[in-house]
Order: C-alpha cells, then structure tokens, then sequence
C-alpha cells in the first residue's frame, strides 16, 4: 500500500461538479487524514440550534453565529468542538481540555468544564456530526475531482458569515483557483 500524505489540518473546498448534496459549495476542515481514513467538520452549514439549546456550558464561548453547525452527514447526535488558541500555532503548552490538530486549531474535550478552557480560547465552534471518509476513499474523490486541497486559516473556522466561507476560501488562493470563487449558483441561468 503507498503511504498517505497527511492531510490534517487543510480544507477540502468542494468543486462545483461535486455533485453530493452533503457538500454541495461545502469547505471541510480535516481533523485527522491517514492511511486508516479521513475526518473532518463541514465549516460552512449553520443550523438553527443554539448552542445553549444542547450545551449550554459552552454557549457564552460559542463564536457567532452562536449556533450549532452541522459538521457532516456521519453521527449527527454527536457534537464535536473544534476552537483556535490565539498564539498558539508555533506550539506553545497547550491548555487541559484541547488537543491541536494544526498550528491555532484544536479539538476541544466538551466533556471537560467549560472554565477550564475560557480565558484561553479565542473562538469556538460546535458541530453535529462529522464528515467521514474510509481508507483510500478520500484520495480517490481527490483523484476525481471532487475537492481542492488548500491550507487552512485559523479565521476559517469561527467565519462570522460562514456563507461566504466557500467563496473567500477560493477567492484568496493565488493561482487559478481564485476564478471559481465566481462561478454561479446555477450556471444554467447565464
């Protein structure tokens, strides 16, 4: 088996031919990518839910929108918070409560007291579900297409208009990707 270059801790930037509506215009912060598989949280799906709503503890450190986001079709009963440390990203002790996956951004332990982690972190964001990729599976989509592969901003994951995540994300890529940050909702209509 060929080894796998890790990609943890980039973005998975939907194409606009990815033709699943899981991920339609979607951008995917990958948690962990190895030859086992791939996860990661979808950035950019906004639910209704408030975070007090379903983990009222970690309500006040929610960034805004203060809403649960739906990280990926995989477990959507579970939630899993992901939070950047300001300062943090050459590796300094990092605070009981958050594991790093790259540079600022980590995972944060919901199961441990919120004040635990308060004074240190700078956002955070709570997603149900995940997005879920078996060995080899995402490597093939890459293969087909189905993603750009480009590297993660700490900003990406607390995007105050996770909307327009999708086209910042292409839009500050400084090679050819920076044009299909303009490509229309439904190209049937030019």
């Amino acid at each position: 088996m060929t080894e796998v270059s890790s990609l943890t801790g980039r973005l998975l930037v939907a194409t606009p031919a990815l033709a699943d509506p899981n991920f339609d215009r979607a951008v995917v912060l990958l948690l962990d990518h190895d030859e086992e598989g791939s996860l990661g949280v979808v950035l950019n799906r906004p639910t209704p839910v408030d975070v007090g709503d379903i983990l009222e503890g970690w309500a006040d450190l929610a960034g805004e929108p203060g809403v649960v986001f739906q990280g990926g079709p995989v477990s959507l009963d579970s939630a899993l918070g992901v939070a950047v440390i300001p300062g943090d990203a050459n590796g300094d002790l990092a605070p009981l409560g958050w594991r790093r996956v790259h540079g600022a951004i980590g995972l944060v332990d919901l199961e441990a007291p919120p004040e635990l982690l308060a004074s240190a972190l700078g956002s955070l964001r709570i997603f149900a579900g995940y997005a879920g990729w078996g060995p080899g599976q995402l490597e093939d989509e890459l293969v087909e297409g189905a993603w750009y592969v480009v590297e993660s901003e700490p900003g990406d994951v607390s995007s105050p208009a996770p909307e327009r995540l999708w086209r910042e994300v292409l839009r500050r890529q400084r090679n050819e990707l920076a044009m299909v940050a303009t490509y229309p909702d439904d190209p049937s209509l030019n």
